[in-house]
């Protein structure tokens, strides 16, 4: 029986780090057969900088990453909590959301609507 493992990082544990740093960090875990479930979001440069280096990773043992995030949605928010909403995104950088990065070869597929993030997996 293979057990499925979860791994959670939050967000203040990368921002100490370069982007090179973190694309590392975020890949060692993902190549150790973890699903990573980070509580934000990457910026763009740095998603970039991830799937350009897991391309260039790929091998027999290491298929690639699926990843999907949540973006919190302020369209249904209204008043005080709507505005704590636009301060922390002003403050954050709009780092807020979910991340969900996983091993392709884990991953079958990853489903994503602006509520949820579905994740299908396959069993060895």
């Amino acid at each position: 029986m293979r057990t499925l493992t979860l791994q959670f990082l939050q967000q203040h544990e990368l921002d100490r780090l370069d982007e090179e740093e973190k694309v590392n960090k975020l890949l060692s875990i993902v190549k150790s057969n973890k699903i990573l479930v980070l509580d934000g979001r990457l910026k763009a440069e740095e998603e970039a900088a991830l799937i350009k280096m897991t391309m260039e990773q790929i091998n027999k043992r290491f298929k690639g990453i699926e990843i999907a995030t949540l973006n919190p949605s302020t369209k249904t928010v209204q008043g005080l909590s709507k505005l704590r909403l636009d301060m922390a995104s002003f403050l954050l950088g709009r780092r807020q959301g979910l991340t969900v990065i996983g091993p392709a070869s884990i991953v079958k597929e990853m489903r994503k609507d602006p509520n949820k993030i579905l994740l299908f997996t396959t069993r060895k």
